[in-house]
């Protein structure tokens, strides 16, 4: 246990992650008044970040006294005091700097005295905020800040390589993977595989792109074979496919940079297996450009966010184009469409759905928080496949990046588990000059 800090939390650490405040060990918390005049501002809305200032405010409410804002509220054993710091002056030092009164400018005034107050006591204070600027302002007047970095993913390596590649494998141990449709023992291989882990074996003279099944306890061939008029371009890819075609993998990730496939390969293999779930939804998060909400897009609820759902219409029309116009296939994603069972819509409308046999794609994840990803999860009924696809290093979001979204943390935080996979696509098949903008631009 280290010496003991004052944090002073901005409305951003709150709004990404409504517990926050437990997540501190033994430290001191102050909430400059501030941060609860913008909370009130963010209480309306069906957005997860107005859901997350509603519940902050009623973590609040349990432990509101007279000792909240004299003298602060314990936040239970082993854990800190949290502190409402009210009526605080406008440092001159800010002032200097930053003349104008903004919240965040009052938060940076508000941590200055926080500071002074604990001088003698020689107690470190540090602003906690995931606003990178703010983070520079502070800086700049040498006030210690730090991120919020409660759920940040460490290793995220895994996102930037393909699966793993052993070689040095007997040759007959191959064939007979080869010749065993069921697969071979996983005992057979001195190597220890994650479960659903896809890769490709080696020897001096044969190859085999293989999985892992954790149901079965071995190891099996995985086929180059396509679904729904898309064939695999690449071993990723065919693992991919492999993954998305199993019913016993009711999670899987899918990430890679722009072009890889991700949900071309997710909604062909829904397309594929119409006949096992009762509906196929594909939803993304909106992303409001230009710090515009959909109330300023004109027309109805679909209208205002069919534009943003439009790159998934892209995917599957790419799909229908993969057939002759009026065949049977065709139709059938027509049908489909009509009858309800093929939904394309905004993820904030699945709130408080229960998903049942559904085969459910969340793309651009990587623009969701942990928090979020985990209240999608958590709809998932019986019979039910979710796959989340994105890309960590094109995130939309102010307040995330590769370490701290949504869907590098359910990576991390699902991997050895039985029920998921993760397959990270890395060439993209796009295009070549797709490929090419996204190797050097």
């Amino acid at each position: 246990m280290g010496a003991k800090k004052n944090f002073v939390l901005d409305t951003n650490v709150i709004l990404h992650d409504y517990k926050c405040i437990h997540n501190f060990q033994e430290n001191d918390i102050y909430l400059p008044i501030v941060v609860l005049e913008e909370l009130d501002k963010f209480k309306k809305g069906n957005d997860q970040i107005n859901y997350n200032a509603r519940e902050f405010v009623r973590e609040l409410d349990t432990l509101t006294s007279n000792d909240l804002f004299l003298k602060g509220a314990s936040l239970g054993p082993g854990k800190g005091v949290l502190h409402i710091v009210t009526g605080d002056k406008y440092q001159e030092k800010i002032f200097q700097s930053f003349p104008e009164r903004t919240p965040d400018h009052r938060i940076l005034s508000c941590t200055l005295s926080v500071a002074e107050a604990e001088k003698n006591k020689k107690i470190r204070t540090i602003l906690v905020t995931k606003d990178v600027n703010l983070r520079m302002k502070a800086r700049s007047l040498g006030i210690e800040v730090e991120d919020y970095i409660n759920d940040k993913v460490v290793n995220v390596d895994i996102f930037e390589r393909a699966q793993d590649t052993y070689e040095n494998i007997h040759a007959d141990l191959i064939d007979k993977i080869y010749t065993s449709p069921n697969g071979v023992d996983a005992d057979l291989f001195e190597l220890k595989f994650e479960p659903n882990e896809c890769f490709i074996l080696k020897s001096e003279r044969n190859s085999v792109l293989a999985r892992y099944s954790p149901f079965t306890g071995k190891v099996k061939r995985v086929e180059k074979g396509g679904n729904y008029g898309i064939q695999p371009r690449n071993a990723e890819q065919s693992f991919a496919f492999e993954i998305l075609n199993d019913p016993d993998v009711k999670l899987v990730g899918l990430t890679g940079k722009a072009g890889t496939g991700k949900t071309l390969l997710a909604l062909a293999s829904a397309l594929k297996q119409a006949n096992v779930y009762k509906q196929i939804l594909l939803a993304r998060p909106i992303v409001a450009l230009a710090n515009k909400d959909l109330g300023f897009l004109p027309g109805d609820e679909k209208q205002k966010v069919a534009p943003y759902m439009q790159p998934l219409f892209d995917n599957l029309n790419v799909i229908k184009g993969q057939f002759p116009p009026g065949s049977a296939d065709a139709r059938r994603i027509d049908d489909l469409q009509n009858g309800g069972q093929l939904v394309i819509e905004a993820l904030a409308f699945i709130r408080g759905r229960s998903l049942s046999e559904t085969f459910c794609i969340i793309d651009e994840a990587q623009n969701l928080t942990p928090h979020e990803i985990k209240t999608i999860i958590t709809r998932a009924g019986e019979g039910t496949k979710m796959v989340f696809t994105g890309d960590i290093q094109q995130i939309d979001s102010p307040y995330l990046d590769a370490q701290s979204n949504g869907l590098a943390y359910m990576v991390d935080k699902m991997k050895g588990q039985d029920l998921f996979a993760h397959i990270n696509l890395i060439k993209g098949e796009r295009s070549q000059l797709s490929e090419l903008a996204s190797n050097l631009l």
